[in-house]
């Protein structure tokens, strides 16, 4: 009789199944949100830094001539600036402004970006912060 009392069947019931199943499925829920979005910060960070050195080189580019470039173009060919080539690969770059003032810089992915083609990068000058693709929105919207 007492082996019938210790002689018990190993494994796991049904509901002890389920139970770890959903708590695996809300963990995920939660999580790839986040990692998508940290990707696409990863992503961004490229563009970032080379509309940093545009600025950069735009402002010195002023302070030399008395006039602010319209295009990207200008400060590399008068090597203001020098964009690697897998970043322009993967990103145009254009100045949103005039020749007294720049408001903006943009960078654009191209097809070759892995987080797609279209995907746009600003600098607003005036606010001095980032905004777009890979960036948290003002509305909360990631």
């Amino acid at each position: 009789m007492l082996q019938r009392f210790l002689k018990r069947d190993a494994g796991f019931t049904l509901i002890e199944v389920l139970i770890v199943v959903v708590i695996v499925a809300i963990l995920a829920a939660i999580s790839v949100p986040i990692y998508i979005q940290y990707v696409k910060g990863a992503r961004a960070a490229d563009p970032q830094s080379t509309i940093g050195a545009i600025y950069n080189s735009a402002k010195m580019y002023y302070q030399d001539k008395g006039e602010y470039p319209t295009d990207v173009q200008v400060l590399e060919d008068e090597e203001y600036l020098t964009i690697d080539l897998s970043t322009l690969d993967q990103w145009e770059f254009q100045i949103v402004g005039s020749n007294d003032q720049l408001d903006q810089i943009m960078g654009t992915s191209t097809e070759k970006m892995k987080g797609g083609a279209g995907e746009i990068v600003i600098y607003n000058v005036k606010e001095g912060r980032f905004s777009g693709y890979g960036l948290p929105s003002d509305t909360g919207e990631i």
